[in-house]
């Protein structure tokens, strides 16, 4: 395992020339949280902290956001604390992964215990929202209030494809999206994804405070979500066909 010797600096230094490929990856998490979680990585190295414990610290910011949106009656203050809860769990959860190359590699179970944390973040975000909605009457009892289960079926069954895509990809010898490496990934594909990106979706809980706003911007996102997962729903299953 590689020991914190030098300064912090050059720590990132070495994580900014040992990243894994961003292929397909979004505005959002490839240039602000890869970078967020590359200087929290350095600093958990530097510090002697194990991945699972950057992903301990990544699920208490992370819950503790969700928590609020269920608990606290919607405001400016409380959207900003639930946003800044957020981003920064996702930025440690970006830093668990960097985290553990530094140390010589990662292991099953810290993987496991990563993708667990994923798997749970995603199912109640949306439904934890419902909760709060419905507690403090955000919105009228309407159909305003399907919206949350809707974007919590549709990010629960992306997260699972893209899983599961990587996982048939390694099955049958096909190149995987985290093993793209040498190859440029396309700017403007990650800009025209963004709305898709989680961390997009921290952000937009800045605006609790304004209900129209939120709204809207909380529907929009739930719609490019759900489109983005039909058109690419057919790409993958075409791909999927050709596996051999």
């Amino acid at each position: 395992m590689a020991s914190p010797d030098g300064a912090i600096t050059d720590t990132i230094r070495r994580l900014a020339g040992a990243q894994k490929g961003a292929q397909g990856a979004p505005a959002y998490s490839r240039f602000v949280n890869r970078r967020l979680g590359r200087v929290l990585a350095a600093l958990a190295f530097h510090a002697r902290l194990t991945p699972n414990a950057v992903t301990g610290i990544s699920a208490v910011c992370t819950f503790g956001g969700i928590a609020v949106l269920a608990l606290v009656p919607p405001s400016w203050p409380m959207g900003v604390a639930v946003a800044l809860l957020l981003v920064v769990g996702y930025a440690f959860d970006s830093a668990d992964g960097q985290l553990a190359r530094l140390r010589g590699g990662g292991s099953p179970a810290g993987e496991w215990l990563d993708h667990m944390v994923d798997a749970l973040k995603i199912a109640s975000l949306h439904l934890a929202l419902l909760i709060g909605w419905y507690r403090f009457e955000y919105v009228e009892r309407s159909s305003w209030l399907l919206l949350p289960l809707a974007f919590s079926v549709v990010s629960v069954v992306l997260f699972f494809a893209t899983l599961l895509n990587e996982s048939l990809r390694a099955q049958h010898g096909a190149r995987t999206r985290a093993a793209s490496t040498g190859e440029r990934p396309s700017v403007l594909r990650s800009l025209l994804v963004a709305p898709t990106d989680y961390g997009v979706l921290c952000l937009v809980f800045l605006l609790l405070g304004a209900p129209s706003a939120f709204l809207w911007a909380y529907a929009l996102l739930a719609a490019v979500t759900a489109g983005f997962l039909a058109l690419a729903a057919v790409r993958w299953f075409r791909e999927m066909g050709r596996l051999t």
